[in-house]
């Protein structure tokens, strides 16, 4: 009766410390779920201020300026200046809804944005595509020491721009 009395107390306490472990386990995992998403969120926050265009065409001056709505929002306009004239403007949202990452992009002369999916996020680094348009297929941005990088691009050709902060 003893023996069986610590045999089934032994597994008792077995039994605990496993479920312990478990429940350790399960609540480190919601938590790396838990930073991941906010490293993810985090991670587009380079992105905002006023940025200038060192590599556009002489006589033009482009601007991109974004800033951080909510922590799954990130809005931006685009826009060309010549001669005192705005030439092209655009207005960009980056937006997280159910962990999927979305850009849209809208000129103001457009009924409705075009939309690219994320498909790539590394750290100061992001890619957005459409395959369903002609051009541009690919967005990308990245941060490149001081300056901010991103290209335009299908299969065919690929446009770059290179930002400075305008502080």
């Amino acid at each position: 009766m003893k023996r069986t009395f610590i045999l089934l107390t032994s597994i008792l306490v077995l039994s605990c410390n496993q479920n312990t472990k478990t429940n350790q386990n399960e609540n480190l995992e919601t938590e790396s779920n838990t930073k991941n998403e906010t490293e993810m969120t985090g991670n587009l926050d380079w992105l905002t201020g006023n940025w200038k265009r060192l590599n556009e065409e002489a006589g033009k001056e482009t601007f991109e300026n974004w800033e951080k709505i909510s922590p799954n929002q990130y809005s931006g306009i685009g826009f060309t200046i010549q001669k005192g004239d705005t030439i092209s403007q655009e207005k960009m949202d980056i937006i997280e809804t159910n962990g999927k990452w979305t850009l849209f992009v809208k000129a103001p002369d457009e009924k409705e944005a075009t939309t690219f999916e994320m498909a790539e996020l590394k750290n100061n680094e992001f890619t957005f595509v459409n395959d369903s348009i002609d051009f541009p297929k690919k967005i990308r941005y990245w941060i490149e020491g001081d300056k901010m990088q991103a290209t335009i691009s299908n299969d065919e050709m690929e446009i770059p721009f290179e930002f400075e902060k305008i502080k």
